[in-house]
């Protein structure tokens, strides 16, 4: 059915989410604090958004779309998240396939590839955004490995063997080998972090912390390794970045929108309490240097602006609207349109809404062309289709 309809998102309490942000914006009561991670809007089988009716019922939003290429998210990073990366469409395809024929359920916590899509995405922060992005050029990488003494040793094996050698050095090797490496970068992390105020321009900051929360008893996460080998990146409110098939990444600490194609799948290398499968991960690592990319949105009219990738799966833009100022557009496939700050209203001829905090977020199907009209000052962002 064409028109505009209150859409109502899901919450993932993943163990590394904020326990304010999140519930601020959708007026939820969090009296026991708990994590509130994510905020999904999209169709997928672990997190189907609901569409209220005119009747004031809530049906699945895909009763009134087809499978949506893309997933839009909303996410509050209060602690780090996991050494990542997501695989190609074909490679996708191939491995959900195979453990579909393995009999793996789709909720075993031993489960990789949840669907067969890839997962291609890109992050605007909400706030002052951390996170790790791809491998450090060449010269930066060695420069690193020289002067941590710690990770010295490791110096030869990038030299002989590049990206892919090192990396897979670090990611197999026992861990008791993990552990008389890192054992004394900790000990002097743990020292120097007394007495010096914090710097998260610099990784000791974040090894500090990693090893605190995920170091198990004596074992200490590998996933330390990839805080001193990938680009260390700081991006503002309003900027953004892109995130491959294959580029390793993790989310250190901040609140974004994310926009990417329909997936779930993520194979995971270490500072997480989720499935680790190393093997999987290295299937998957585009091995070489980034440099990263930091977006920063481009006018479209006088009042969208983009955020320009190449992929087919998804377009992201950001009406950024004064008291008053009122735009409109017309959608050709489903939309969904989600408020962070302020407050308006919509009207496509027959139909009113209003987004404010506790309704943020609205699904736009093909119609008729919507006005949008900022009550206060306001910031949409609008998911689609290229």
């Amino acid at each position: 059915m064409p028109g505009i309809y209150r859409l109502k998102g899901v919450v993932k309490h993943y163990d590394w989410g904020g326990s304010y942000f999140i519930p601020s914006l959708l007026q939820t009561e969090n009296k026991e604090s708990r994590p509130f991670a994510e905020y999904w809007m999209g169709v997928h089988p672990l997190g189907m958004s609901k569409v209220e009716t005119e009747a004031g019922e809530w049906k699945d939003l895909s009763e009134y779309t087809s499978r949506l290429p893309y997933l839009f998210k909303l996410l509050d990073v209060k602690e780090m998240l996991s050494i990542q990366a997501h695989p190609s469409k074909s490679a996708a395809e191939t491995e959900f396939a195979r453990e579909n024929a393995a009999g793996i359920p789709l909720d075993s916590p031993l489960r990789n590839y949840k669907d067969d899509n890839h997962k291609p995405e890109l992050m605007v922060a909400l706030s002052e955004f951390w996170l790790l992005h791809g491998f450090k050029p060449v010269e930066e990488l060695a420069y690193t490995l020289q002067n941590v003494v710690e990770l010295r040793e490791l110096l030869p094996v990038f030299n002989e063997s590049g990206y892919k050698g090192l990396y897979q050095h670090i990611m197999e090797m026992p861990q008791a080998e993990v552990n008389r490496i890192l054992q004394p970068l900790v000990q002097n992390l743990c020292s120097l972090e007394k007495g010096i105020d914090p710097d998260k321009n610099e990784e000791d900051f974040w090894a500090a912390k990693a090893a605190e929360r995920f170091s198990a008893s004596d074992n200490i996460d590998r996933g330390l390794f990839s805080i001193y080998l990938f680009n260390l990146v700081q991006l503002k409110k309003g900027e953004g970045i892109f995130q491959a098939d294959g580029v390793p990444h993790a989310y250190l600490e901040g609140q974004n929108v994310e926009i990417m194609a329909n997936s779930d799948n993520v194979l995971r290398g270490g500072l997480t309490s989720k499935h680790i499968d190393v093997k999987e991960l290295m299937k998957h690592i585009e091995f070489g240097p980034t440099i990263p990319k930091i977006l920063s949105p481009e006018p479209l009219t006088d009042s969208e602006q983009i955020y320009r990738t190449d992929v087919p799966d998804f377009r992201l833009t950001v009406f950024d609207l004064k008291a008053g100022g009122t735009v409109s557009f017309s959608p050709f496939a489903t939309e969904i349109l989600l408020l962070t700050e302020g407050n308006i209203t919509l009207n496509n001829g027959t139909q009113s809404l209003s987004c404010k905090p506790g309704s943020p977020s609205i699904v736009a199907l093909p119609g008729e062309p919507v006005a949008l009209t900022a009550v206060t000052n306001s910031i949409v962002y609008r998911a689609a289709l290229p």
